[in-house]
């Protein structure tokens, strides 16, 4: 018997770039390799990478945790009492939660740690989860780590990869224990609307599913759209756990803090095993967090950034023949269908090699996402370095549509 063939079946077929190639830029060494080659990384959701963009009053204070010796010490492995309250401050004024921050709020090292520590106490080996497809990669992946099965449920691309309650309840079975959405949807940009999570919500409602919902993009929602928090819809609140980041919007990424908020009968059991699954996240990023939840005005600044970019990054690519895309609606992600061009790692492979460019191959995304690309459009902090490789982009990918005789 292999080694391979002891583990757990949600693990064994995963690799990591040891022993073979991958194309995922958070998977092994392969961003690490592609900065090598001098190839523009737009494939990695981390804003403004590599570049210095962290807030002086936010850098002051984690160096201050630092100088001081705050920071070598643990905090409680449910987080901060300090950061908690902060966070309770922000989700009442933005997310229509009113919360107690020693009852409803854990912190994680990330919204990854987080996401997969909200499913577990839930997933028992043979349940099914309907996700969104296309999705998270992880939203994909997690269910399966823990002996369950994801579902995917496709999202209609020619209504704007909007929600449709029928085809969750076309996939709904007696082994149907879970929804996992993300809002604002990564990959494609898409914010739900009130109407669609009503919907969704009462269906979860009726069928007595639990809800994991990550909302790490909510902080970069463009045109006036309303950003709904599933937690604060009618009957939602104690069967729904809420993932959140300070990575995207805040630009924090490196900071590794991401935080849970549910029903305390939820939370107590999360307590009851936080030090076994997370251990406790980092002492000076959390009081660093404190800072930037103390003024989030910081956070236009990186929306007017996005949003310029989302309207750039669309009017180089569109009308590009064989090259199928939306206007994001939030995020700071362009998702692509480029079906007529070839496969998601043809086309991505064709970008590699003639604009040095490496964005993030569809398939991950579910389903839905063959032969479609994710690029981010977040990365660097020069406006001009995004707009340079997204025109080397386009002319790449119009000589491709040339070869292919598509005009």
């Amino acid at each position: 018997m292999s080694i391979y063939e002891r583990m757990n079946p949600g693990f064994r077929d995963l690799k990591g770039g040891l022993f073979s190639a991958v194309s995922k830029a958070d998977v092994g060494n392969v961003a690490d390799e592609m900065a090598k080659r001098g190839v523009d990384m737009l494939s990695w959701a981390d804003p403004f990478q590599p570049d210095q963009v962290l807030p002086e009053r936010v850098r002051r204070r984690a160096a201050e945790a630092l100088d001081s010796g705050e920071a070598i010490h643990y905090t409680t492995p449910i987080g901060s009492h300090d950061l908690k309250a902060a966070i309770a401050k922000k989700l009442h004024a933005f997310n229509q939660l009113a919360v107690e921050p020693d009852r409803n709020i854990l912190i994680t090292p990330g919204s990854d740690s987080g996401l997969l520590f909200a499913m577990m106490p839930f997933l028992c080996p043979g349940d099914e989860v309907l996700v969104p497809d296309p999705s998270y990669p992880s939203n994909f992946l997690n269910p399966s780590l823990l002996g369950a099965k994801a579902v995917p449920v496709p999202l209609n691309e020619e209504k704007g990869f909007a929600l449709e309650v029928d085809a969750f309840r076309a996939r709904l079975t007696e082994r149907t224990k879970m929804v996992l959405l993300t809002n604002p949807n990564n990959p494609t940009g898409t914010v739900f609307t009130r109407e669609e999570l009503t919907a969704l919500a009462d269906f979860i409602v009726t069928n007595d599913l639990i809800l994991v919902v990550d909302q790490a993009f909510e902080d970069s929602v463009f045109d006036g759209r309303e950003m709904v928090t599933m937690a604060s819809l009618p009957g939602m609140w104690e069967r729904t756990v809420s993932v959140f980041s300070i990575s995207k919007g805040m630009g924090l990424s490196g900071f590794r803090v991401g935080y849970v908020v549910a029903d305390d009968h939820i939370l107590d059991v999360m307590y009851g095993s936080a030090v076994n699954v997370i251990g406790a996240t980092n002492t000076a990023f959390q009081l660093a967090a404190i800072e930037a939840f103390a003024d989030l005005s910081f956070l236009e600044e990186y929306r007017e950034i996005f949003d310029r970019r989302r309207k750039r990054v669309y009017e180089l690519l569109h009308d590009i023949p064989g090259v199928r895309m939306q206007l994001p609606q939030a995020t700071f992600l362009t998702w692509l269908d480029v079906r007529a061009l070839g496969t998601a790692p043809e086309v991505s492979a064709w970008l590699l090699e003639h604009a040095r460019v490496f964005i993030n191959d569809g398939t991950a995304y579910g389903p839905q996402g063959a032969g479609h690309l994710r690029l981010v459009h977040g990365c660097y902090r020069d406006d001009q370095r995004i707009y340079d490789a997204v025109e080397r982009m386009r002319n790449a990918l119009i000589a491709l549509a040339q070869q292919k005789g598509i005009t």
